[in-house]
């Protein structure tokens, strides 16, 4: 047995089932072995869909996903899909091929140092220098990809290592074992929380991670405190919940604004601060914070917590309801910001306009989807309209990058998420620019039986940047682009193309889309006009007092 071939064995020892990457001259040995292993090799049309793919399947499983590529040019294109992974907090294990350890003290053909090219987008990575370190390296990584705060870990691998002779044999996994929280952070934060008059919760993907939706839910309505979640935190608790606030998370005044500003408690469970920085819900640091999580709180001068509560989110939540007592009911005006909300949603629901609102097509999308079945948003404009209008009644249904937040990520996540959850409907929503990143994927979904539906935001260029451009200078420049036929391109590829012509044609096309057997694009235009009529009603924002 040679070293590659020892790697797979101890990749299928942790539970692998899926590897996805691209072929090249010095990973050939594990591709040999691949092809007597359990393990499916899916071969992807660029590495940055690849490491996207691992990306997705480990946000929805909490178990790493797996990508596979060769030295120099295929290991640069992974990096980005392995950032994003790593600032989402979404295990991931990345397997690099590289030179032989004989080649690295000299100017060598595609040879860069990818050890130390990884280490700042990684938690942990390594080199196999030894054939028989091999099994403590593979349990090394999945171990720290798998732990609070989950993430990227990467194996660079050289091509004579691989070939070499291996002893060993892959190492028995440890159980994790839950973490409880000291008595005295439990008591400190049930004190806060009785005293509070007007706490709000805020919610992140740690919570996901954790499986606290249950326990998050029924600690909300018996204290009855109203819940905001991030944009990765959407679900944990359902939308249509009396005491649901929605997402909060856009880079200017919105709503839930009013919410933050009123509330003298906010209780941050699973929250990340990457998901949506302290200083624009608490700038001067002056609201006090409970901060329940699996891993102590991050330091920040707006998040200082008066009470901070590590280890397992829901026995948490539970021992500090048994010892919170409130018995006053929630903020009146909490209760009528949602009413605001709310009405703001369902305004758009017979708006006929053409090209379509934003709003509108996040409303009919949403009467289609199922509450199970899953969204994957892209990076751009509408990524802002959906984390505010696309509401969840689970988690883990709609998925956003928001931390590193790269754009590209919704074809490929999509592919993923369908392997993951075969008998759910997928959509990957995405704008024209984010679609021409990752298209070529759709090839990849087409030849291993992934079906899923694209829907295109099109509006001819960065939509995002010209916003932003427009509220900071007042003009925009460089973001205006052509696009190819979107229905004869997908035609092409053997796919399914609709072109949305009327406000109308938009939820008749999504059903029959979603009955394909293969995938399906559909474009859509869309008037971002309403990205500046958003700004401007923001900015004229007033809370009740």
């Amino acid at each position: 047995m040679n070293t590659a071939e020892l790697l797979v064995r101890c990749l299928e020892n942790e539970g692998v089932r899926y590897i996805f990457g691209l072929p090249g001259e010095e990973n050939l040995h594990v591709l040999e072995a691949l092809k007597h292993s359990s393990i499916q090799f899916i071969t992807t049309r660029h590495e940055q869909g690849a490491a996207f793919m691992a990306d997705v399947y480990g946000r929805l499983t909490g178990k790493p996903g797996v990508c596979l590529s060769t030295l120099g040019p295929g290991a640069t294109n992974l990096m980005t899909g392995v950032a994003d992974a790593n600032l989402d907090r979404a295990p991931l294990v990345a397997i690099t091929g590289q030179v032989g350890t004989d080649r690295m003290h000299i100017e060598s053909h595609q040879y860069l140092d990818l050890v130390a090219m990884f280490a700042p987008v990684t938690k942990w990575n390594a080199q196999i220098v030894r054939p028989s370190n091999t099994p403590e390296i593979v349990r090394k990584a999945f171990k720290i990809a798998q732990a609070e705060k989950p993430g990227a870990v990467h194996i660079d691998l050289p091509e004579n290592i691989a070939a070499m002779t291996a002893p060993g044999k892959p190492l028995l996994k440890d159980n994790k074992e839950k973490t409880y929280a000291s008595f005295q952070s439990i008591e400190k934060a049930a004190d806060f929380i009785s005293r509070a008059v007007n706490p709000l919760i805020l919610v992140g993907n740690g919570a996901i991670r954790a499986n606290a939706s249950e326990g998050l839910t029924e600690f909300a309505t018996r204290l009855n405190i109203p819940v905001a979640n991030s944009f990765m935190g959407k679900g944990v608790i359902r939308y249509t919940h009396p005491l649901a606030l929605w997402a909060v998370g856009l880079q200017q005044r919105d709503y839930i604004s009013c919410g933050f500003d009123r509330a003298d408690l906010i209780i941050c469970v699973g929250y990340d601060l990457i998901e949506y920085s302290p200083k624009k819900w608490n700038p001067d640091g002056s609201i006090p914070i409970i901060h329940i999580g699996a891993m102590p709180a991050e330091v920040d001068s707006s998040y200082i917590p008066a009470a901070e509560v590590v280890g397992d989110i829901s026995d948490s939540l539970r021992e500090i309801l048994y010892r919170a007592d409130r018995a006053n009911k929630p903020d009146p005006h909490a209760l009528d910001l949602r009413t605001d909300i709310r009405n703001d949603y369902v305004q758009y629901a017979k708006d006929d306009a053409f090209p379509i609102k934003p709003q509108k097509v996040i409303y009919d999308l949403r009467q289609v989807m199922a509450p199970e079945d899953i969204v994957i948003s892209d990076v751009g404009a509408h990524k802002m309209w959906m984390a505010r209008h696309y509401h969840c009644e689970q988690p883990n249904t709609c998925i956003i990058s928001n931390g590193f937040a790269a754009m590209g990520i919704a074809i490929p996540g999509a592919i993923a998420a369908k392997l993951v959850h075969p008998e759910r409907r997928i959509v990957a929503v995405t704008g024209d620019g984010g679609f021409m990143m990752n298209c070529q994927e759709l090839e990849t979904a087409l030849r291993i039986g992934t079906p899923f539906v694209t829907l295109i935001f099109n509006d001819g260029g960065y939509g995002l940047i010209e916003w932003k451009q427009q509220n900071q200078f007042g003009s925009s420049a460089f973001i205006k682009f052509g696009n190819p036929d979107f229905v004869k391109f997908a035609e092409s590829m053997g796919l399914k193309g609709y072109r949305v012509e009327s406000c109308l044609d938009l939820i008749p096309i999504l059903k029959e889309a979603l009955e394909q057997d293969v995938p399906t694009v559909i474009d859509c235009p869309v008037d971002y006009r309403e990205n500046l009529r958003f700004t401007q009603r923001a900015g004229d924002l007033s809370c009740p007092i």
